[in-house]
């Protein structure tokens, strides 16, 4: 998907897309104040924002400690330990066919799984639900302009606006992300087979924000394709308040390269 770097007046009506009962968990209620996306254009988003239809493609793979501890924003937060001095980074590919208000769009979540306030024992936290357990977002790029300044200026998330190819062909799942001058940077290919498995989830997302660190509450519910058997292999790469709450109801069914989880 080409970026979209379009700021139109109004929010999209799509509100009756939303009906799945999932999303009545949830009550919709306007921010307080308009959020400014260019001179004399604001907008009054509702939240929790909604996602729809969602594909999504997630590898989770190991890193180095130290360079995952590097990237933390705050003094609280801590990577994950696994064995062997390494943590665990997420590669969270989405294509997110309807949003609430908002048009279509694709992004990227590169994130850590860590611990607040407190480090946790090794790899327990990521089996289960231990206070403090989130995922920071060390970079996401995204297709949408709009997507972009809202993701920055509410939740302190470090979008920016590239593109961003998924695209589903002979069993895989593969995702492109491309910078300014049109260079591949990041390159996903990950297997759309494997055991059927049902998500239900809400996790935690950990993010800064003009100095404090924010918590913010993301939501999930979806079914999945899990592989766990595929080995390691390169991948071409070069490179506390709370915040609103987001909502997804995943519906495609791709499956990650070495384990799965989703966020949306």
């Amino acid at each position: 998907m080409k970026p979209n770097t379009r700021l139109e007046p109004g929010l999209v009506d799509n509100q009756h897309e939303f009906n799945d009962p999932f999303f009545g968990r949830f009550t919709l209620r306007p921010a307080p104040t308009p959020l400014e996306l260019a001179p004399g254009l604001a907008k009054t988003y509702s939240f929790p924002t909604f996602y729809a239809d969602v594909g999504c493609a997630i590898a989770i793979l190991l890193c180095d400690y130290r360079r995952a501890q590097a990237l933390m924003p705050h003094p609280s937060l801590r990577p994950v330990r696994m064995p062997r001095g390494r943590a665990v980074v997420l590669l969270s590919c989405y294509q997110y066919r309807k949003v609430l208000g908002l048009a279509p769009y694709n992004e990227i979540a590169m994130t850590i799984p860590v611990m607040a306030g407190r480090q946790g024992p090794p790899l327990l936290p990521l089996l289960m639900d231990l206070e403090g357990k989130g995922y920071f977002v060390f970079s996401m790029p995204v297709t949408s302009l709009e997507n972009q300044i809202r993701g920055t200026r509410i939740w302190g998330l470090p979008k920016l606006v590239e593109e961003i190819e998924i695209t589903t062909d002979d069993g895989r799942c593969t995702t492109v992300a491309r910078d300014a001058d049109g260079e591949a940077y990041l390159e996903l290919t990950v297997p759309t087979t494997g055991k059927p498995k049902h998500f239900d989830e809400t996790g935690i997302l950990y993010t800064l924000r003009e100095g404090r660190l924010l918590r913010s509450r993301t939501c999930f519910a979806g079914d999945f394709q899990v592989r766990t058997d595929l080995p390691a292999r390169p991948c071409s790469s070069s490179a506390a308040p709370r915040a609103p709450t987001r909502c997804a109801r995943s519906r495609s069914r791709t499956s990650p390269s070495s384990s799965a989880t989703a966020r949306a």
